[in-house]
């Protein structure tokens, strides 16, 4: 069940690096075997209590598992543990970060630019924002009402004020919405989401841009989630234009932890100029004298980090070129496919009752009933049946303003209908659907059961 036969590649793999220190004087091991056993073996019964995010059956939140060559060049490079701070601690691994994220800046059609990796989005969203209230001080920063709540958490921990943008009923930004405060004349930074972590939704990036003509402001992307989606062949037309207006935008967050096949924590910000990096400038006393070459820590807010990260994701890259008729991006796709598969299947039925098309990979639906309430009991009962069955979904707290006008003969006692939700993140999830919506079938027969 877990993928063990690349486990010999990476003994091969340490004896070849050992072979860059054969200089150094012996170093001897005292490593007790029989103590690290029994102590492994002790995590690993630990680790049982977990959901099978590795499988096709674990459908809920947003949890894909590594690339093999990304688990194995992590682990080697943890035998050194270098720090992509100053290049006294990561040489090999810091070019190799610069390389990955210059891979990752040209995929969205940036060839200059300034970025660096980071532990995770929030992280990569911080300095993207930290950056924007350094050219628009004491200006709001606005994302949509079904962007990451974390916005609004930055944007207190940076001192800068934050308004929410309502949505329109696809979960995306309204831009008549956008308009009526960008009007009002203190707007300096507008977060897109490209897409949404709870619906998967794609803000309309083109038309916001075309608001920038008028108004000012700065645009930041946020597709911590999204990003990916670049590269494939099957966006519908909303999301396609979305996408291909990226270069026209100020900064970038993507994280390679979510679709970029790589352990956690890696996400990565992108700046379109590179002038940037004057807010970053520092003096440490013993940090930055190793090289006249650019240290990452000289470009970005945190200071340790795992140049492991940076050795998986260049890893990775170099097996998977993010080409867009490659294999990462075909399998990438897949994941799209399987949730057009899901959502039509769902929408031809008539126990379920569907909340939008999707925009990506994230599928919300529910079971029909005549009352809001009723219908996040049944949410809850399939979601709880479902997990008996070993098919892991997730629940989604959707605000009734959100819902169309299809719901009208539904009574609405409650502000907020609790819908199913599942992340179709795994390429695997495209060959496992009938498996998949056989359960789904059982369930939801047992929860309608009275």
């Amino acid at each position: 069940m877990l993928e063990s036969k690349s486990l010999s590649i990476l003994s091969e793999a340490l004896g070849h690096l050992e072979q860059g220190f054969v200089n150094l004087p012996e170093l001897e091991n005292n490593i007790d075997i029989d103590a690290l056993r029994k102590v492994m073996l002790a995590v690993a019964d630990k680790m049982k209590d977990n959901y099978p995010y590795f499988h096709p059956f674990y459908a809920g939140q947003m949890l894909k598992p590594p690339h093999p060559i990304a688990r194995l060049a992590y682990m080697l490079a943890v035998w050194l543990n270098p720090n992509n701070h100053a290049l006294d601690g990561g040489r090999a691994s810091s070019e190799m970060e610069k390389e990955a994220v210059a891979n990752i800046a040209g995929m969205f059609g940036w060839d200059d630019f300034l970025g660096h990796l980071s532990s995770g989005g929030t992280m990569a969203n911080l300095e993207a924002l930290w950056v924007a209230g350094k050219l628009n001080p004491g200006k709001l920063v606005v994302a949509s009402e079904q962007s990451h709540y974390t916005h609004h958490r930055i944007s207190e921990v940076l001192g800068l004020k934050y308004k929410a943008v309502p949505c329109d009923r696809k979960a995306r930004m309204n831009v008549d919405a956008l308009e009526g405060l960008l009007k009002e004349g203190n707007v300096g930074t507008v977060v897109v989401t490209l897409g949404t972590t709870g619906i998967g939704s794609i803000d309309p990036l083109p038309e916001i841009l075309n608001l920038r003509e008028k108004y000012d402001f700065r645009v930041h992307v946020d597709s911590a989630y999204g990003g990916y989606f670049t590269l494939i062949g099957n966006l519908n037309q909303h999301g396609r234009k979305a996408f291909d207006a990226i270069p026209e935008v100020d900064s970038i967050v993507v994280d390679p932890h979510k679709h970029g096949l790589q352990p956690y924590g890696c996400g990565c910000v992108l700046f379109k100029d590179p002038g940037v990096g004057r807010f970053y400038k520092h003096d440490s006393p013993y940090t930055y004298f190793s090289s006249t070459e650019l240290h990452l820590g000289e470009i970005s807010l945190e200071c340790s980090r795992a140049g492991a990260s940076a050795v998986a994701l260049w890893a990775t890259q170099q097996l998977l070129p993010m080409d867009k008729k490659g294999e990462f991006a075909l399998n990438l796709e897949k994941s799209r496919s399987a949730a057009l598969d899901l959502f039509k299947r769902l929408s031809n039925d008539a126990r379920f009752k569907m909340i939008v098309e999707p925009d990506l990979d994230i599928v919300i639906w529910v079971i029909k009933a005549k009352t809001a309430s009723q219908i996040s009991e049944l949410s809850q009962k399939m979601f709880d049946l479902a997990a008996q069955k070993n098919l892991h979904l997730a629940l989604f707290n959707l605000p009734s303003e959100l819902l169309d006008d299809s719901w009208q003969d539904i009574e609405m006692d409650e502000d907020s209908v609790v819908c199913l939700r599942s992340c179709l993140m795994k390429p695997e999830h495209l060959d496992w659907m009938d498996q998949i919506w056989n359960v789904l079938d059982e369930v939801a027969e047992r929860a309608l059961d009275k």
